[in-house]
């Protein structure tokens, strides 16, 4: 992803989660997403899907089991 359409990213989720420390980083040779990070905690990535001329993004997150709530 280009930079200015990771900055976009970045901007609009931090306003949509309300997480200044929420950032989008390239990703190393890698041109269809992006890692999203909370402070140093990588938690997804950003997946690019362009069809037809429209453009989307997929936000893949997983939780594991370990890391729930106990109770």
């Amino acid at each position: 992803m280009q930079e200015t359409e990771i900055a976009k990213l970045q901007l609009y989720l931090r306003r949509r989660f309300n997480d200044e420390n929420l950032s989008v980083r390239a990703r190393a040779n890698k041109d269809d997403s992006a890692e999203v990070y909370i402070g140093d905690e990588f938690i997804g990535v950003l997946f690019k899907d362009e069809d037809e001329g429209e453009v989307s993004y997929d936000f893949n997150m997983a939780i594991l089991e370990i890391d729930l709530p106990k109770g």
